[in-house]
């Protein structure tokens, strides 16, 4: 079975062919579906054939931290807070890092797909890998300290010690939990969306089955909890890499690694940082509101717990509609087809509205029984009762907001996003909702109600940004990233506006191409079915220097003139064995310096009791950055001696 979706982009045909009418003019249902354009519903199919998987594979990987704390619920209350407080540092700390890096792929390798620029898909994708291992580092050096930075927000030390315990047996897998949200934005910025459902399935029914053997058979408590979440992190990102090599699915875009790796890292930052923030600032807000409520009480915040848990499962859907949008739009802009970006921006934010709608109707209307699936609590029950009510609305304005987000993302705007977030959260509505919890005694729900304005303020911001913005201007700018250099802007409008009409194939030679080549010299290695010819005509395109040019090369007619960028050539690919054998070497030496540091820990502990103040650069984490630095050190010395020998 073959599980990848093709992209369907709306060509002009499909804006100006009329609505054709049914032979039975009685049917209510028929009728109502003249009144929907043909172009908007198959814009709407398509938008569904994405965002239903996403949605699936979302579920999958918030299950997997679920399952941990469900499994540790019965080992008892200390074991179940500091699971679920591991849980929570690690989110903030280092997942949501790592996916909101990953989606700067929404915007590359969508527009870049689009573009039809393939290969140079393979070199972001491995761009993507080298930036996102070097965000682990980071992100190691805080999680070390989770025990004393728990201890400085006055957890207790039982639970502080616990969880330093969990995060020491989870902080090896985090690698590989980047690698996998990598893979999934790579596939799903090329429309294919299944193997990420699959690989999630499977993972969680070993992740369920791993943690009862260790927690249960082989009582390992709190560790085995910690080290069946780590597994399952090296099994998810595993079995994708597998799925993805057996199925061919990558031989379209890669091309071998390529120096061109370590080339053109600003772009990527500049888009990454954005990312990561639009994603952040949004997650971190409810971390906090679940800080804010313990303050309260306990029973706020056990309220504050379960109103969160149902935001998590009402926002899978404008997730998936959100990711959806950002690979439609990314993908018509590559393209450079205008109006249809314009059209993939519509139609997700109007069907994730109306279906928000249902979905906070649907929350009123069980709003005094949900809380039964969390706790038999009459308090908490009640007051999850008074919360949902607000929340209800939150969830409309929260979901308009977020599919906004996935449309500004696929444009490529990141920076508007953060912004709009950064000013909507912490401007809005945090001050808001803070006021109203304290000083006016609302409790959580005071906090809902600046999180109800916040996010509508927000929808109504993005919605006014994406109607000003200039989509011809967006194409220009996604056709540069993806490696394609339009010279004006008057070419993306007949690119939009009109049909292939010539049956001749024309061909563009880059500017660093031989221009005396005959026409008769051929592209070694490249087909005819690799270049994107539907005929049974042999084609034949220029070479460069006599180098076979692995980057596809498109027919395009003379009012469609495209300058291609070659960014990728197999014959340049890295030593790899050697690279794998300086990283695991000193990988090695990373690990005796966690070890030291740990050792260092209880020895300071035992000495002069509990530490409080955070060490990130003392003795005890020396080796740890001496670690650290050789290693991106040797690696910078091996690719330059590599560069020079290549040829």
């Amino acid at each position: 079975m073959n599980y990848t979706s093709k992209s369907s982009v709306a060509t002009e045909d499909d804006y100006e062919r009329p609505v054709e009418e049914e032979e039975d003019q009685g049917s209510c249902l028929k009728r109502g579906k003249n009144l929907i354009p043909a172009v908007y519903r198959t814009e709407f199919v398509e938008l569904f054939k994405l965002a239903g998987p996403v949605i699936i594979s979302q579920t999958m990987i918030f299950m997997t931290g679920f399952v941990s704390i469900v499994f540790s619920g019965h080992l008892g209350k200390t074991e179940l807070a500091s699971v679920a407080l591991s849980i929570a540092v690690i989110n903030v700390t280092g997942i949501s890092i790592g996916t909101g890096l990953s989606l700067t792929c929404d915007t590359l390798i969508s527009q870049t797909y689009g573009s039809g620029n393939m290969k140079r898909v393979g070199v972001i994708l491995q761009r993507g890998v080298l930036i996102l291992l070097l965000a682990c580092f980071p992100c190691w050096a805080i999680l070390l300290n989770t025990e004393v930075l728990l201890l400085l927000v006055k957890q207790s030390p039982a639970v502080a010690s616990q969880s330093q315990l969990y995060v020491n047996i989870f902080m090896p897998s985090l690698p590989a939990a980047f690698m996998y949200q990598l893979q999934a934005r790579y596939l799903q910025n090329q429309s294919i969306i299944w193997p990420q459902v699959i690989t999630g399935l499977i993972g969680n029914i070993l992740n369920a089955v791993i943690n009862y053997i260790l927690i249960y058979p082989l009582d390992l408590g709190i560790g085995g909890s910690a080290a069946a979440n780590a597994i399952s992190q090296f099994l998810l990102a595993i079995i994708l890499f597998i799925y993805i090599y057996a199925r061919g699915l990558h031989k379209k875009t890669w091309a071998g690694w390529s120096l061109e790796c370590l080339q053109e890292w600003g772009p990527f930052i500049k888009l990454a940082i954005p990312s990561m923030l639009m994603l952040c600032l949004e997650w971190w807000m409810f971390e906090i509101g679940g800080f804010l409520a313990g303050i309260i009480s306990e029973t706020e915040l056990g309220s504050q717990s379960v109103v969160y848990e149902l935001a998590v499962v009402g926002y899978m859907i404008p997730l998936g509609l959100s990711a959806a949008a950002s690979v439609r739009v990314g993908q018509a802009l590559g393209a450079g087809k205008v109006e249809q970006a314009k059209l993939s921006a519509k139609v997700p934010i109007v069907s994730g509205f109306c279906m928000a709608c249902v979905v906070a109707a649907l929350f009123m209307s069980i709003k005094d029984y949900v809380a039964y699936v969390f706790t038999t609590e009459r308090e908490i029950i009640e007051r999850v009762s008074e919360v949902v009510i607000v929340y209800s609305f939150t969830h409309i304005g929260d979901a308009t907001a977020g599919i906004n987000g996935g449309v500004v993302r696929g444009a490529g705007k990141q920076s508007v996003g953060a912004l709009f977030n950064l000013v909507g959260y912490y401007a809005i509505g945090l001050p808001i909702g803070v006021s109203l919890m304290f000083p006016a005694k609302m409790g959580i729900k005071g906090l809902w109600v600046g999180l109800l304005i916040s996010v509508f303020t927000q929808a109504v911001v993005f919605i006014t940004y994406l109607s000003k913005l200039n989509w011809r201007q967006a194409a220009v700018e996604a056709q540069k990233r993806a490696g394609v250099l339009v010279n004006t802007e008057a070419q993306i409008n007949s690119i939009d506006s009109k049909e292939v009409t010539s049956t001749e194939p024309v061909y563009e030679t880059p500017d660093n191409c031989l221009q005396d080549q005959p026409e008769s010299s051929p592209a070694a290695g490249c087909e005819d079915e690799d270049l994107g010819y539907t005929d049974n005509v042999q084609h034949e395109i220029p070479v460069l220097d006599e180098v076979p040019i692995n980057q596809p090369y498109r027919r395009i007619p003379p009012n469609q003139y495209k300058e291609w960028l070659i960014v990728a050539q197999s014959s340049m690919a890295l030593n790899i064995p050697g690279i794998v054998a300086v990283v695991v070497f000193y990988l090695l030496i990373l690990g005796r310096g966690v070890w030291a540091a740990q050792k260092s820990r209880r020895a300071e502990r035992n000495g002069r009791g509990n530490r409080t103040e955070v060490v990130l650069l003392g003795d005890r984490n020396i080796n740890l950055v001496v670690g650290i630095f050789t290693m991106m050190g040797k690696y910078t010395i091996h690719s330059a001696w590599y560069r020079k020998h290549s040829h």
